[in-house]
């Protein structure tokens, strides 16, 4: 992965810690916030496509806990292994 390098202004208190978790991680200080960043920008993703992209139908009402897993254990069961050879 290509990298590019930016310039920031940060804290000297959030450097400090930052210089000490990398010490006790046995990792750069560039690295941890390198994370940060990616962590950031992961945060602020517009996605394209939407977190659920199942729908269920219901009944007009707010299902039971013991229906919701009942409901999603069946449907769980029903998923081909992706592990399995097809």
């Amino acid at each position: 992965m290509s990298m590019q390098r930016t310039n920031v202004y940060a804290d000297p208190e959030d450097l400090a810690i930052i210089k000490e978790a990398a010490k006790r991680r046995g990792i750069s200080e560039a690295e941890i916030i390198r994370q940060g960043i990616h962590l950031a920008a992961m945060a602020n993703r517009v996605w394209d496509e939407p977190l659920f992209s199942r729908t269920f139908e219901g009944r007009g009402r707010t299902p039971t806990k013991d229906e919701v897993r009942a409901t999603v254990a069946d449907a769980v069961r029903r998923e081909p292994d992706p592990g399995a050879a097809a």
